[in-house]
């Protein structure tokens, strides 16, 4: 059974108007699967949204399988009520995790900010941050091969490639994500950073470490659209349904 705990968030200053619907959801946007680096939203991640008059958020999440990984799921559900609880006009939050073989301490740990070594005790080694950090920098390294390949397909070389910086790349959305994530990690992100770094030092790279790095970003960014693809399928026929904000594929 799940474990439906409401946990209370700051509340809203006198005369504040709770959010709708549509406001969380779009807040909800910015919580992504740290394996897949997508919102929770655009995966299907999330079945119900609803605000009462009185500012009370209810976010029911789901996931492909029964046995998804624990800390991954803990992240999401964390990262839920943590953007919910943010907005103003909410008074209380509550995140449920549907489905899900550990969904109980998922949903009493996160309600009561226990973290994921106290919600996990005797099984859990540690906290999650060097989890995420892993998963931001395969990020960096997907969005590295998504900016880099159509500079690659125009005839820029590897010297080339490591003389620029993000500044004198071509503006576009791919651009602006890696951006995001090399900054989420403390990464040189400004216009005179170099485009080509190691993300776990953010060390520019030398021009014969250039084609390895590009056939790494590649195998990365492939494999996590591979593994996106998989865990839509599987989620859709887990359920049948869409989940609220899932982008059709």
């Amino acid at each position: 059974m799940t474990n439906q705990v409401t946990a209370g968030s700051p509340s809203a200053p006198p005369g504040e108007p709770p959010p709708g619907a549509a406001r969380v959801l779009a807040a909800l946007d910015a919580v992504r699967d740290p394996e897949l680096d997508e919102p929770i939203t655009s995966l299907g991640f999330v079945s119900l949204c609803t605000v009462s008059t009185g500012g009370d958020a209810q976010i029911r999440l789901r996931l492909p399988t029964y046995f998804c990984a624990p800390n991954f799921a803990f992240l999401m559900v964390a990262d839920a009520y943590d953007a919910v609880s943010a907005l103003p006009g909410v008074r209380t939050t509550e995140v449920v995790l549907d489905d899900h073989f550990a969904s109980d301490a998922i949903n009493g740990g996160v309600a009561a900010r226990a973290g994921f070594a106290r919600s996990f005790d005797g099984e859990a080694v540690g906290e999650l941050h060097e989890l995420r950090a892993d998963f931001l920098r395969k990020a960096v390294m997907a969005g590295t091969d998504l900016v880099c390949r159509p500079l690659a397909a125009a005839g820029t070389g590897p010297a080339e490639l490591a003389a620029l910086t993000l500044g004198q790349a071509p503006p576009s959305a791919a651009l602006e994500r890696l951006r995001q994530r090399r900054a989420e990690l403390g990464l040189p992100a400004g216009d005179d950073a170099p485009l080509l770094i190691d993300p776990a030092t953010g060390a520019p790279l030398r021009d014969d470490a250039v084609p390895l790095h590009l056939r790494k970003a590649r195998t990365t960014r492939v494999s996590i659209e591979a593994n996106a693809g998989v865990c839509r399928g599987m989620l859709r026929h887990r359920y049948g349904t869409s989940g609220l904000g899932e982008e059709e594929q």
